[in-house]
Formats: structure tokens, C-alpha cells, sequence
């Protein structure tokens, strides 16, 4: 089975859909995105706009969900922003916090409000 992620006009999915691996095969037989996205197409429309993902992460960084974005020049879908303080590392698509999260074995969650990591209880 594959997965296509439906993106609206500003590359946020609105969906990820299950196609049979019989509908994304090409004339030789191989798993072709391209005829994915047509045989998409003519199921929701000429206009809507697809991209594969992958469960297993073998594409586009990692596997997408509703509210991620698609980004187009780095080819990677990335998870929505869990937090205003976090920002975006540009090397590996995550979201890094302001402050690293503690090596001690410990659990903790995080304040938004410090801005800092709290030990759960």
C-alpha cells in the first residue's frame, strides 16, 4: 500500500489517503508516484495537488500528517510547531525547544510559560 499526503494551495495536508500498490505501478511494473498522483486525480479532481509519504520514512523526512506542512525546496514534510519558543532546525526538520532537554534519565514536560523543562512528578 502507499500513502499520498493532499496539500491545499499553501502545502499544508489536508489528508493522507491508502492506494493500492496495483494503482501506482508504471508500464514495467514499478511503484511510480506519478501515476499515484493521476490515478488521485481523477478520483478528487484534476486540480488537487498530491505527494507520497512514506510510513516507513524512506521519503521526505518523515511520514505525513494531517496539519504538516510540505516543504518544496527541501522536498521534506514537517510536523506542525508544537510550541511558539521552538524553532525549525534547518539540517534536520525538526523543531528544537530553546533549552535541550535533560540527559538524566528523568521524564519531564515542557513549560512554555519558562520556557524551560519540568520533571513530571
Amino acid at each position: 500500500m502507499a500513502h499520498f499526503a493532499e496539500l491545499d494551495e499553501n502545502n499544508i495536508v489536508l489528508q493522507v489517503v491508502v492506494v493500492a500498490d496495483l494503482d501506482t505501478r508504471d508500464e514495467n511494473n514499478d511503484e511510480n508516484e506519478a501515476v499515484g498522483i493521476h490515478f488521485l486525480r481523477n478520483i478528487f479532481g484534476a486540480t488537487t495537488n498530491w505527494k507520497q509519504t512514506s510510513y516507513n520514512h524512506n521519503m521526505r523526512k518523515q511520514f505525513a500528517g494531517e496539519g504538516f506542512t510540505y516543504d518544496e525546496t527541501n522536498d521534506v514534510f514537517i510536523r506542525p510547531q508544537p510550541y511558539e519558543s521552538w524553532s525549525l532546525n534547518s539540517e534536520t526538520f525538526d523543531w528544537d525547544p530553546p533549552t535541550r532537554y535533560p540527559e538524566d534519565g528523568e521524564l519531564y514536560n515542557w513549560n512554555e510559560e519558562t520556557e524551560s523543562w519540568d520533571k513530571e512528578e
